[in-house]
């Protein structure tokens, strides 16, 4: 495929007429091809204005998802990111529900080498919540690697003050 038809396929990226979701939107999300597909690299994604419903008060919580990831064949586009994380706003989930249901549709829709979701979320009732998960393709180093992250990925817990 030429860099035209690439750039054809993604529908949101340079739309004028962007349709914002209020409600869980995982079709939003579309695709790029990774031009560097022989090589390891990490694409991080620092998106601090998140937001989801609680699902028991109906109340807001707000929050910084952070997502990174290994890419393989295929890429997620920024736009599309974006708008399907605001598709959340209205979704009612527990942090640690948003934050898998975030990685699964990241893993479904590219199937990355490895990825990892961070959600940091501000405190309501005077604690905040931190969910992590993260995923290595089964039966290569990635495995390995998330097995690894996963044990290590909260070593230096910050303190109360630097929120």
């Amino acid at each position: 495929m030429n860099r035209e038809d690439e750039l054809r396929d993604l529908s949101l990226l340079g739309s004028q007429g962007t349709a914002y979701a209020f409600d869980y939107t995982p079709e939003v999300l579309e695709t790029f091809d990774n031009k560097h597909p022989n090589r390891d690299y990490f694409v991080k994604f620092n998106c601090p204005e998140f937001t989801t419903l609680c699902p028991k008060t109906n109340q807001p919580d707000f929050g910084t998802v952070y997502i990174k990831y290994i890419p393989d064949e295929k890429m997620v586009e920024s736009k599309a990111l974006k708008l399907y994380l605001f598709s959340f706003r209205n979704h009612g989930d527990f942090h640690e529900d948003s934050m898998n249901i975030i990685m699964n549709d990241l893993i479904r829709l590219m199937e990355p080498r490895y990825i990892e979701v961070l959600g940091k979320f501000t405190p309501r009732g005077g604690i905040s919540i931190d969910p992590y998960c993260n995923y290595g393709r089964p039966g290569t180093k990635y495995e390995e690697m998330a097995d690894y992250r996963m044990m290590n990925h909260d070593l230096y817990p910050e303190k109360v003050d630097n929120r």
